[in-house]
């Protein structure tokens, strides 16, 4: 059983109808994303053959396998290994029949081409097919956000409980810190490290990282100073408790409440962080399937508007989800609001 105070706050999120459906929404495309390869892919679900059964979307099968030649990773898309296979079985393929790269080479119209019923969303200058990257696009922004926004949080919540109970020369030493380091120009550093190392998905997190666990500090550092003067906490510190566990128990939850209220928000601008990144050429590597990419594809092919529409109406639609559901999160843990009863 849930609490009173949970329950209030359960029921004053779903009473914003527009945030609630929204959170809907958004862990419904996040939990089809993450299984994207099973949707999008150009390799087939189950192969059937000679009576055996074979996963190549999950393994790496050769040629020679279904009675090929190679011993090299089988083509399935090769009409040479289709023959081979269909006399003797059947092939399961994924709804969309292509993966981030794969190039359709049977296209009516040179590339971009427009949306037809092979491509719902056309392809991109270079034949790769628009639905397909926008899903493994949605995969990746979202994965990075949270991983950026749950990184950051911890790094910051740590930093300002420390400042806000401590307090004295520690505090002033880290405000300074972190004025300094919050003024150093990014981008500059973003394209100065680009140029001597190629970012992956792991290198631009850590860079991120380094500069967005700021966000938090403030907000964690102003509850702590609050809550600090409280008598239960000067209680606990009569007794002997040791800092960390008053920190720990007593303290932060009550800095969570605010801190819960900016996560939303905060994994809104990681996602839009990523896709500036990529847009500009300083994010994931080329060739990688983002939102940023995207961008530039439609900003390179004006005369292809499915490319730039697309573009449009993915980020505008996950990052609105994101803020109606950050209003809604919002609503449930203001005190303000009435109560059940």
């Amino acid at each position: 059983m849930m609490n009173p105070i949970t329950q209030r706050r359960l029921y004053q999120f779903k009473a914003n109808k527009r945030g609630y459906y929204s959170f809907l929404i958004f862990v419904g495309i996040f939990l089809v994303t993450l299984c994207a390869e099973f949707i999008a892919n150009d390799k087939p679900l189950l192969v059937s053959y000679k009576g055996n059964y074979y996963f190549p979307v999950l393994k790496s099968y050769p040629e020679t396998t279904f009675g090929g030649t190679f011993e090299t990773a089988t083509n399935y898309r090769d009409p040479f290994v289709q023959n081979l296979i269909k006399p003797n079985g059947f092939i399961i393929w994924a709804p969309i029949p292509f993966s981030i790269n794969t190039v359709n080479y049977a296209l009516n119209s040179p590339a971009p081409s427009p949306p037809t019923f092979d491509n719902l969303l056309g392809t991109d200058d270079q034949g790769r097919d628009v639905l397909t990257r926008s899903l493994y696009g949605f995969r990746i922004s979202i994965l990075f956000g949270l991983a950026l926004t749950l990184g950051a949080s911890i790094i910051g919540i740590f930093t300002g409980s420390l400042q806000g109970y401590f307090g004295g020369r520690f505090d002033l030493l880290m405000q300074r810190f972190i004025e300094i380091w919050s003024n150093l120009p990014v981008l500059y550093l973003l394209i100065i490290l680009s140029s001597m190392i190629e970012p992956n998905f792991w290198w631009l997190l850590a860079i991120m990282l380094t500069f967005s666990w700021m966000t938090l500090v403030g907000v964690v550092r102003a509850e702590f100073f609050r809550t600090r003067t409280l008598d239960y906490v000067r209680a606990a510190e009569a007794l002997g408790v040791p800092s960390s566990r008053i920190i720990w128990r007593h303290m932060l939850p009550n800095a969570m409440v605010a801190v819960i209220t900016y996560l939303p928000f905060i994994l809104n601008g990681s996602i839009a962080t990523l896709t500036s990144l990529d847009f500009l050429g300083f994010g994931l590597p080329p060739g990688s399937a983002s939102l940023g990419e995207l961008i530039t594809q439609a900003k390179n092919n004006i005369q292809a508007p499915w490319l730039g529409l697309t573009a449009f109406f993915s980020i505008s639609v996950l990052l609105s989800l994101l803020i109606f559901t950050g209003e809604a999160v919002r609503d449930a843990f203001d005190s303000r609001k009435i109560k059940i009863g």
